[in-house]
């Protein structure tokens, strides 16, 4: 969901055989590349996974280690952080962790929306 000067645009979506984590970056992803120009962009989510990437900068430590984590293992979800990492070179973004299935109402209406989504694709 894109909020900008009392204009709202919503997007959904989903894919088969995915999982939270893919959806989490594909949901941050989609909403960055909706930008026209440069921004200064607040990303609100309730996924950890996300934010902490960034708030932490996980990311530095992957790509010092060839994309591989701590135990040496491939990072998870390489092509999507790659490309979020592409998109976040363009806007000054901060990263805010919201509380999932809480009382952000924005939040739960883009968990409104992917339920949707999912069963539209049924």
């Amino acid at each position: 969901m894109l909020l900008h000067k009392g204009h709202r645009k919503e997007l959904s979506g989903g894919e088969d055989d995915t999982t939270n984590q893919r959806m989490e970056l594909t949901a941050a992803i989609k909403g960055l590349a909706g930008l026209k120009y440069p921004c200064r962009v607040k990303l609100y989510s309730d996924s950890a996974y996300l934010i902490n990437a960034f708030n932490q900068r996980w990311f530095d430590r992957w790509t010092a280690n060839g994309w591989k984590t701590a135990k040496g293992t491939p990072v998870e979800n390489q092509d999507l952080w790659q490309e979020l990492l592409k998109l976040t070179r363009r806007h000054q973004i901060k990263w805010v962790k919201v509380k999932g299935h809480a009382d952000n109402r924005e939040n739960n209406r883009c968990d409104e929306l992917a339920r949707e989504a999912i069963k539209a694709r049924h």
